[in-house]
């Protein structure tokens, strides 16, 4: 890697309008996000249009800010890379548009960057990636097992079905009555229960990578209502609790079992869900047990949600390998990872 390269990361998919500046790729000159969830909470979720209007408001002040605290201007910045999709595409406008005027006016390489392949390169300011790796990616929309043999070389041999595990969250955590962002709050309660509910694990023995969380979700909720309706009242913490363990069990068997297969030297966990404690504790257990000769690479609780810091060490890779974009760059809510 050429350590001195320096990249503007600019990240706006959904919910947090971020700027970062990162150097080489691993460190981090610069990392500033603010986010809407105050603005979202009493809706419960984030609204599209809300969220547009303060990626507008917000964009120019967190891109001033980074590079202030980086303390560099954008004429030291090699190249700028920003969240092409997947995403809100009212959201993803206002980066991409953001990112296309900077790099026009000051005549910088613009970098498109997906942003899942952020999550995972969020863990190079960890440790540097050693390949072949697998890479667990849980967030609010996504739930894959990607397989990489090399930098920006991405295979996905397991995803949702249905629901992803961070959706599943929110919805059961709206079912329990429970402040936005759910899927916190159900790891909080979950710590204080226990699985005496012994909720299904879809999928876990049926040979594929592939996760469905949509028939736990009706399960869940399916139970609350019959108890309900029966004037019965069950622990929110052992729902919490049994719920999780159903969630975890699957996602801790199917990763460790394709890590085995497909002989990785790194397993690395990725995106917001990679915050849970409860998923947290239980790879590092099974990892160790399980697959000792592999490395199990977490990123800090600052750098598992979105953020431009992973945008920024993306962005360096396609720096280096030359990938960019023009003008004509667009945001596309639902990019593929076979289009990286």
């Amino acid at each position: 890697m050429k350590k001195e390269t320096i990249i503007l990361g600019i990240e706006s998919s959904c919910d947090e309008t971020a700027a970062a500046v990162v150097k080489g790729g691993t460190e981090i000159l610069s990392n500033v996000v603010a986010s809407q969830i105050e603005s979202h909470k009493r809706f419960g979720g984030v609204v599209p249009e809300i969220a547009s209007r303060h990626h507008v408001e917000q964009i120019t002040i967190v891109i001033d800010e980074a590079l202030k605290e980086a303390n560099i201007t954008l004429d030291e910045v090699d190249g700028i890379a920003v969240t092409e999709g997947p995403g809100l595409v009212g959201a993803l406008l206002i980066g991409v548009n953001a990112a296309k005027t900077l790099a026009f006016s000051h005549q910088k390489p613009l970098i498109p960057v997906h942003h899942i392949a952020g999550h995972i390169y969020a863990n190079r300011f960890e440790t540097e990636m050693k390949f072949p790796l697998l890479a667990l990616v849980v967030s609010g929309g996504h739930t894959e097992l990607v397989y990489m043999k090399a930098h920006n070389d991405f295979e996905i041999i397991g995803e949702t079905r249905d629901d992803a595990a961070g959706e599943a969250y929110d919805k059961v955590a709206r079912t329990l009555g429970l402040p936005y962002p759910g899927g916190v709050q159900i790891d909080h309660l979950a710590r204080e229960g226990e699985d005496t509910f012994h909720f299904p694990r879809a999928m876990m023995d049926d040979g594929s990578y592939d996760f469905s969380f949509s028939g736990l979700k009706s399960a869940f909720i399916n139970l609350l209502h019959n108890m309900r309706q029966k004037n019965l009242e069950p622990s929110p913490a052992d729902l919490a609790a049994s719920f999780q363990a159903s969630v975890v069990d699957v996602l801790v068997t199917k990763t460790i079992a394709a890590a085995k297969e497909y002989q990785v030297k790194q397993l690395l966990l990725a995106g917001g869900v990679a915050a849970n404690q409860g998923l947290r504790e239980r790879m590092i257990q099974e990892c160790e047990l399980e697959i000792p000769d592999v490395e199990l690479i977490i990123p800090p609780l600052s750098l598992c949600g979105d953020n431009a810091a992973m945008i920024a060490a993306s962005g360096t890779v396609a720096y280096l390998e030359g990938k960019f974009g023009d003008l004509a760059l667009n945001a596309k809510p639902g990019l593929l990872f076979e289009e990286v």
